[in-house]
């Protein structure tokens, strides 16, 4: 695994630095504006970890307000010179049951592409690393959670839930839908900063199984998924020292 420091993007189950000791507040100005939140920097053993929270400290960021091109900028100008994130997903599989993990090795996003390049021709290849994410399963299986290592995420724009003919469609393409990861793995592909993402599944997508999805629902299971995802990801950076 490369030396320097890691990013870290800490989704819905993950909203504190509480796994690095010696955090320190780093304010970032970027060309792209303000980050979600301030980035905090500490260490996890012998490693440098900068961690931002996606949607801010309070958590109040919406999925489709969040200036992904400022926290990405941010965490390349902390040194990152990898990154990890955890995701909050739903299923579009009945065989892929909320309380589990998938590591995507893929992901389409159709709306609001992201980019680096608005003034000049640049095409990046996005791709999600595999050295990263097999640390990311290894990791989950050794707190004896659920995980798939291979799976497809679909990207909606949010904020609202997706209809069920939506769903439908979706759940032709891919296995997990969510309204971040894609965008992140697309910057940090033009910043050439290998990433990966810890999805937790915290629902079924609308209409895969007949009870209603409420965003209640949702929230109920985050909070229930958030001692493993701190586990697991407390486990993966152990693995790096």
């Amino acid at each position: 695994m490369a030396d320097g420091t890691l990013g870290l993007i800490g989704g819905s189950s993950l909203r504190q630095p509480s796994i690095l000791t010696g955090g320190e507040e780093r304010p970032i100005d970027t060309p792209y504006g303000r980050t979600s939140g301030v980035p905090v920097v500490g260490r996890h053993g012998p490693t440098a970890v900068a961690f931002l929270a996606r949607h801010g400290k309070e958590h109040r960021i919406p999925p489709h307000r969040l200036n992904h091109r400022a926290n990405l900028w941010a965490l390349k100008e902390l040194g990152a010179t990898r990154i990890l994130a955890t995701a909050s997903t739903g299923s579009l599989k009945k065989t892929i049951h909320p309380g589990s993990f998938v590591v995507p090795h893929d992901f389409i996003s159709f709306w609001n592409v992201p980019t680096f390049h608005d003034e000049d021709v640049h095409h990046a290849t996005p791709a999600l690393d595999e050295e990263l994410r097999d640390l990311l399963i290894t990791a989950v299986r050794s707190v004896r959670g659920s995980v798939r290592g291979r799976g497809i995420y679909v990207q909606t724009s949010g904020p609202r839930l997706e209809t069920r003919a939506e769903i439908a469609h979706f759940a032709t393409l891919g296995d997990v839908v969510g309204m971040t990861m894609a965008s992140e793995a697309t910057l940090a592909s033009e910043l050439g900063i290998p990433y990966a993402c810890l999805c937790a599944v915290d629902n079924f997508g609308n209409g895969i199984i007949e009870r209603p999805l409420s965003y209640e629902q949702i929230v109920a299971t985050q909070a229930r998924n958030e001692d493993v995802v701190r586990s697991v990801i407390t486990a993966a950076l152990g693995a790096l020292g």
